[in-house]
């Protein structure tokens, strides 16, 4: 299971409560897992010039039942600049 999931979630401001949703989801699936170091969830704000930053959330493969539920896309593995862990483990992967 290697396939990392991707969620944009568009404008900041309005991104906010989504994500706070995400990681009361994560917590209820994922704090009593066996294998819950490998799940995590990381964000990225990229504003690339514009005046509202876009938000991605990013899925580790453990992740894969949350980011099905929430219909993110598979993507590939993000790289570490510029993202901050929003729930789980940092070193996931």
């Amino acid at each position: 299971m290697s396939t990392w999931f991707k969620k944009e979630l568009g404008d900041a401001i309005m991104a906010a409560p989504f994500l706070e949703t995400l990681k009361e989801q994560f917590s209820s699936i994922y704090s009593a897992e066996e294998n819950s170091e490998q799940a995590a969830l990381f964000v990225h704000y990229d504003s690339e010039g514009r005046l509202h930053c876009e938000v991605t959330v990013y899925f580790s493969p453990a992740t894969a039942t949350l980011a099905n539920a929430v219909n993110a896309e598979p993507c590939k593995e993000p790289y570490t600049q510029g993202l901050s862990l929003l729930a789980g483990h940092k070193k996931a992967s």
